[in-house]
């Protein structure tokens, strides 16, 4: 029934840019807490970006801040990674994580992940 898929992903040249999109679905998305993940080979899953429920607050890894742009749109069940700028380092597979903001219990659910690839 929980659905968060993942698109937009490939692979793109040093300098440029794309944008993710992650649908959900099967859950009431707009009182999740939203969250971009990326995981590397041979690295730990890192977080990239996440974004408070309502969409008022946003926060960022050092390492993307002023290139990445995370949003969504409740009505429509949809997060957005803008991604510019984008370097070799960038390379991996990027997640979705929703969780819930309404207790108890507690949920989460992880979507599986498009890959992106920043290569010349």
């Amino acid at each position: 029934q929980v659905q968060l898929v993942e698109s937009g992903g490939g692979l793109v040249q040093p300098g440029g840019s794309l944008r993710l999109s992650c649908a959900a679905s099967g859950f009431t998305f707009s009182t999740y807490t939203m969250s971009w993940y990326r995981q590397a080979p041979g690295k730990e899953r890192e977080l990239v970006a996440f974004i408070t429920s309502g969409g008022d607050t946003t926060n960022y890894a050092l390492f993307v801040k002023g290139r990445f742009t995370i949003s969504r749109d409740n009505a429509k069940n949809m997060m957005y990674l803008q991604m510019n700028s984008l370097n070799p380092e960038d390379t991996a597979v990027y997640s979705c994580y929703a969780q819930s903001t309404t207790w108890s219990p507690t949920r989460s659910y992880w979507g599986q992940g498009t890959q992106v690839t920043v290569s010349s």
